[in-house]
């Protein structure tokens, strides 16, 4: 069994990316997957802190600084998909995307290619099975910021997800 930690949409918030890694340390995290909009590419080097878990992400619609991105996912042996990633983890296949595009995350999740489909942006958690795909969006790590619809989340999450029997568990910051 692997223990996945999700998190997306921290925007900046360092006070809550730190409290994430230490839920993340307490669950004994072997990954986290970032699904995009760090902001500010120092969020990137607090992950470098989680020297047990393998940090990897992709690119948010938010995420204007990609030269600054991607030389501190290198610095801190992290992985940086791109706009979208790919990865198998115990034998699921895993798809990554912040979900920038409604239409194209929408049918990501509907066309049974991945296990489990990680995504962010809407700041509204979400976790729906499609098929035979886990859609998981673990809404904004941020306090206080509003989603897509101008609504404010009434708390930031994280997921923290178990690859053998697919459980997953909401954890708030």
């Amino acid at each position: 069994m692997t223990k996945i930690g999700i998190i997306s949409d921290t925007h900046d918030d360092i006070v809550n990316v730190r409290k994430a890694i230490e839920i993340f340390r307490s669950y004994k995290i072997k990954y986290v997957i970032h699904a995009g909009d760090y902001v500010f590419p120092g969020v990137v080097k607090e992950f470098g802190n989680l020297k047990e878990a393998k940090f990897i992400g992709v690119f948010g619609n938010n995420d204007g600084e990609k030269l600054g991105l991607s030389k501190n996912f290198k610095e801190i042996d992290g992985e940086l998909k791109g706009e979208f990633g790919e990865l198998s983890i115990d034998g699921l296949k895993v798809g990554i995307y912040h979900g920038t595009n409604n239409e194209l995350t929408e049918s990501i999740s509907s066309n049974n290619i991945y296990d489990v489909f990680i995504c962010g942006h809407t700041h509204k958690k979400r976790a729906e099975t499609r098929g035979k795909t886990l859609i998981l969006n673990p809404g904004t790590a941020h306090r206080d910021f509003p989603n897509i619809d101008g609504q404010i989340e009434s708390e930031p999450n994280i997921i923290i997800f178990e690859t053998d029997t697919n459980h997953y568990e909401f954890v708030k910051l």
